[in-house]
């Protein structure tokens, strides 16, 4: 099932309760180009729907075709992995894992972290 960009942007403002007028002043746009991409009467310039998304808060992310479905179970999860055990047994998470969290080693109870200034020659 494909969901259109001018369907997401409709449930968005709908979600935001932001009427079509507000959400043109906010983007710069006429409420006749929010009613009629909308309705799909036309096709918009993927720059106007980046500047009405973000008039609502929300960036938009071009996700690679082999991937939609899986980064729309991620996102509906609310960003947690499904079926992963909780507690200290628990696999890092994906914060972690793109932080580099994961990868760094961890400090005994008290340990300090020793900075060494470079000398300016």
């Amino acid at each position: 099932m494909v969901i259109t960009p001018a369907a997401q942007l409709r449930a968005a403002r709908r979600s935001a309760k932001v009427s079509q007028d507000e959400l043109a002043q906010r983007a710069g746009v006429a409420r006749m180009t929010v009613q009629k991409i909308e309705a799909g009467s036309i096709d918009p310039r993927l720059s106007t729907l980046v500047v009405l998304f973000r008039a609502l808060g929300l960036e938009m992310m071009l996700v690679p075709a082999h991937l939609t479905e899986a980064a729309t179970r991620f996102i509906t999860s609310g960003g947690r992995l499904l079926a992963q055990p909780p507690g200290l047994g628990a696999p890092a998470s994906i914060i972690d894992t793109l932080g580099g969290e994961s990868a760094r080693a961890p400090r005994a109870k008290g340990a300090s972290v020793k900075r060494v200034r470079k000398s300016a020659r």
